[in-house]
């Protein structure tokens, strides 16, 4: 099986279940445009989140990476008009970019877009005691999983979803001996998230227009 059918059956997919949206596809854009990375969610997985976060009748999402802002709009949309979501983006071009797109999109008003390392910007939020999160999507470098995974349960509660991206990486992951950076990161966020009792989680293999990946989805449960 190749690349080139897993993306023709995505396609096909999208076909069926996804109509043509005009908000998304110029977020895609003017992201291409701006020189971004190609690296944003195909649009079977942006409408997964939106659907998993609505299932869970989420009011507060929270998202660590956020690029152009293309699985913000998805998951955004899934709030209810006074809801809210927290974006964290490390590079402030990509930041200025996913405002840009998000405000086109028309949920400006229920996102806010933080500039920094992730690290920092999650202290942040813990050190001003918001609220728990009922969603988090962690989408940013493999490295900081570990990190992100630990601070992201001190933002949570009993029943808080976490969804990460990028957890299978071309089946790299089962090399305990990889140099990659990326690869070490992930693994441990995987024992992190097998051994710690607050959570209990499973993690998918995906194949599609994005290549061979995978991810893992948690749930809070102390």
């Amino acid at each position: 099986m190749s690349e080139n059918l897993w993306s023709n059956v995505d396609e096909y997919l999208v076909s069926l279940l996804l109509p043509s949206d005009g908000a998304l596809e110029e977020t895609l854009a003017q992201s291409a445009a701006a020189g971004l990375p190609p690296i944003s969610v195909a649009p079977n997985q942006g409408k997964m989140l939106e659907l998993l976060a609505r299932i869970q009748k989420s009011r507060r999402i929270l998202e660590i990476g956020t690029l152009g802002g293309y699985s913000t709009i998805w998951l955004a949309r899934a709030l209810p008009s006074d809801g809210s979501l927290v974006t964290i983006e490390l590079e402030p071009v990509h930041a200025e970019v996913a405002r840009e797109n998000i405000e086109r999109a028309g949920l400006g008003h229920l996102v806010d877009v933080r500039v920094g390392p992730a690290t920092d910007s999650l202290r942040d939020l813990i050190d001003e005691e918001v609220p728990p999160f009922d969603f988090i999507f962690i989408d940013a470098d493999k490295e900081g999983y570990p990190r992100y995974l630990e601070l992201s349960l001190r933002l949570s509660r009993i029943g808080t979803v976490i969804v990460a991206d990028n957890v299978v990486r071309d089946g790299d992951i089962v090399n305990s001996k990889s140099s990659d950076e990326r690869v070490v990161g992930v693994r441990r966020f995987l024992e992190l998230a097998g051994e710690d009792d607050r959570i209990e989680g499973t993690a998918l293999q995906t194949v599609g227009s994005k290549g061979y990946d995978g991810f893992a989805l948690l749930v809070v449960t102390q």
